[in-house]
């Protein structure tokens, strides 16, 4: 099969790559996303070699190669598309929770910038070294020793820290292109958020004057972003949608025109006048309170800070800290010092201990990069990648890394142990805290540090293991009853009936196979035949398995689930693995596939033909014998 001369007819008969908006597959389906439907020749398509049929669906146009073609055929469109395989936005953001969505959007934000990131937190660290007090030699610097060093390290210090004066930029960009607008409109959004016109974010809130924007008798504070994340994430979503608005509204020889300038100029004012001044504000409060709350309740209130420490940080809302914490170091001799670099340490320890965690864990090669990376730099106290490229995409870690940030925070709270400079919070904290605090610094970081690791292992361990039914069910599997090769178990409790009443047309039509349903009351999935599992498709919801006598069976779990990438599914086996016939292969969450609008009916399907006869079908159980492989009676 001519796998890129496939592509290339499909790509011609969907009115070529301009029209594409989305590619990507399923188990079974090439599924395009185009921007003028009209422009498809379903027809053509339909001829055109190995395509079993065509159709479209929820604003998808959907075509059925079958598994293990379907994504050669897709990776080809993709080179002439120059895209990467994506999810439907639109789709899968309509689902799950407010706080799935709001993970997955800011994973899918902040990832590409990951590198940039780590760049700057690394070169930092290097930095660090170079101008580190009593690092080397007690009282002095590196550089005051040799000072033909200076010069290098202030090259390295501006390397360091240009993608965190910029980093409104980077977000503007990535998160514009997320919300569907112009990415380098939000690329220069986020270049006025930060004009060195502006006073500096992190000089507002310590005495020095503000200055102001007089406009139509409103006072403006004319100050940056620089090192913040809300803002900018607001600003984006805004521009993103304005300019789509505009785009519907503005006759196309005005379009080019009007609609970046009106976009900027208005987004521009509104950044000023409320969503900048508003979360400054909130900010503001929010450190004293939390200054409140760490004098008031001593070990508690610190392991409170702790806690929530990491979700403040995610707003950018941490840098009103700048105020409370240079008062408190310029008030040294009578404050002792500063709590919050403290904490800070205790928080980027622990996120780059649950990393690190992962990087033990996973088998996914690349993520074990990006673990690698992102561990490091957020032990030298650069914690953006660590957060929201590893920790928060999988949820668990960043709940272990604020628990370990948490008893961290409290330990060095009981202790009193303060900082008397800034510095990189994490383990070059050292530098900063004040040396008589030196051991029980180091002893909060071990604490955070072991915490958010065991943790991160503990609630992994879970993950894997959903429930105790399941496990029991894994661990019986050396006890489950023998079964020859053409006997076929139901997959799962519930109703089986005829693969024509499915009701997913490509597979109730057999362009797929032929095969049977199951209509599941439970969430347990067994193998229903002895075999190999020949493949697990990216986004779990269908399992491929071979036996010994070349029959080959797809089980797809639910319908349009793959738009769900993979969160109600827990696989239980791995690719190449042996298993027996009522082994546990996956476990399904009926409720959030049912919240998600979708089918949660197992089609299960011979994807080559194979002849069968019913021996039971209705209502049955889990593994229950259903069907006879063989010539049908």
């Amino acid at each position: 099969m001519n796998y890129p001369s496939i592509a290339a007819q499909i790509v011609a008969a969907v009115g070529g790559k301009e029209n594409l908006s989305n590619v990507m597959h399923c188990a079974t389906r090439l599924r395009l996303t185009c921007l003028d439907e009209s422009k498809i020749d379903a027809d053509t398509i339909a001829e055109i070699e190995g395509v079993k049929g065509v159709f479209n669906a929820k604003g998808q146009f959907q075509i059925i190669f079958g598994s293990g073609t379907v994504n050669q055929v897709c990776d080809e469109v993709l080179k002439l598309t120059g895209g990467q395989p994506v999810q439907p936005q639109p789709k899968a953001e309509a689902e799950g929770s407010v706080i799935n969505r709001f993970i997955k959007m800011l994973s899918d934000i902040f990832v590409p910038i990951i590198p940039a990131i780590v760049a700057g937190g690394l070169l930092m660290g290097i930095n660090n070294i170079f101008t580190a007090e009593g690092l080397f030699v007690s009282g002095k610097t590196l550089i005051e020793l040799y000072p033909q060093f200076a010069d290098l390290a202030g090259m390295i210090n501006l390397f360091s820290n240009a993608a965190f004066t910029f980093l409104p930029v980077l977000i503007g960009f990535s998160a514009t292109k997320k919300f569907g607008g112009n990415p380098y409109l939000g690329a220069v959004l986020g270049m006025i958020m930060v004009h060195p016109e502006l006073m500096n974010a992190y000089s507002y809130g310590t005495g020095a004057a503000v200055p102001t924007w007089n406009l139509f008798g409103l006072s403006i504070e004319a100050v940056g972003y620089q090192g913040t994340v809300l803002p900018v994430l607001v600003m984006s979503f805004f521009l993103a949608k304005l300019e789509t608005r505009l785009h519907k509204i503005t006759p196309s020889w005005l379009d080019n025109l009007t609609t970046p300038l009106i976009s900027i100029l208005v987004c521009g004012f509104v950044t000023f006048l409320a969503v900048g001044p508003v979360m400054r504000t909130a900010g503001n409060l929010l450190a004293y309170g939390i200054s409140w709350l760490y004098h008031s309740l001593g070990f508690i209130g610190g392991g409170l800070f702790g806690l929530f420490y990491a979700p403040i940080v995610l707003t950018g809302m941490h840098h009103s800290f700048i105020a409370i914490e240079t008062q408190l170091l310029a008030e040294a001799a009578v404050t002792g010092g500063s709590f919050i670099f403290v904490t800070a340490s205790m928080n980027n320890v622990a996120q780059g201990a649950a990393v690190l965690a992962v990087l033990a864990t996973t088998k996914d090669a690349k993520l074990k990069s990006l673990c690698s990376a992102s561990g490091v730099s957020a032990l030298l106290g650069i914690t953006e990648p660590a957060m929201f490229g590893v920790n928060l995409k999988l949820k668990t870690p960043f709940y272990a890394a604020i628990i370990g940030s948490a008893v961290g925070s409290a330990y060095v709270a009981f202790h009193h142990v303060l900082a008397v400079a800034l510095g990189a919070a994490g383990l070059p904290g050292f530098i900063s805290i004040r040396p008589a605090d030196w051991l029980h610094f180091a002893i909060g970081l071990a604490l955070s540090m072991i915490t958010a690791f065991i943790l991160t292992l503990v609630f992994t361990k879970k993950q894997q293991n959903p429930n105790a039914k399941t496990n029991a069910q894994t661990d019986k599997r050396n006890a489950l009853p023998a079964v020859d090769n053409q006997t076929l178990l139901a997959p799962a409790a519930g109703t089986v009936r005829p693969i024509e009443q499915s009701t997913d047309g490509t597979f109730s039509e057999k362009l797929m196979g032929d095969g049977f349903v199951v209509f599941p009351t439970r969430g347990e999935v067994c193998a229903p035949i002895n075999g190999t599992v020949k493949f697990i498709f990216p986004t779990k919801h269908a399992i491929g398995l071979i036996n010994a006598n070349g029959v080959e069976m797809l089980i797809h779990m639910g319908i349009n689930t793959v738009s769900l990438n993979g969160e109600p599914f827990t696989i239980l086996v791995q690719e190449g693995q042996n298993v027996r016939a009522g082994e546990p292969l996956a476990a399904m969450n009926l409720k959030q596939i049912e919240d998600a609008g979708c089918s949660t009916e197992i089609c299960c399907i011979f994807t080559a033909p194979t002849p069968f006869s019913w021996t039971a079908e209705g209502e049955v159980a889990q593994a229950q014998p259903i069907i006879s492989l063989g010539e049908k009676q």
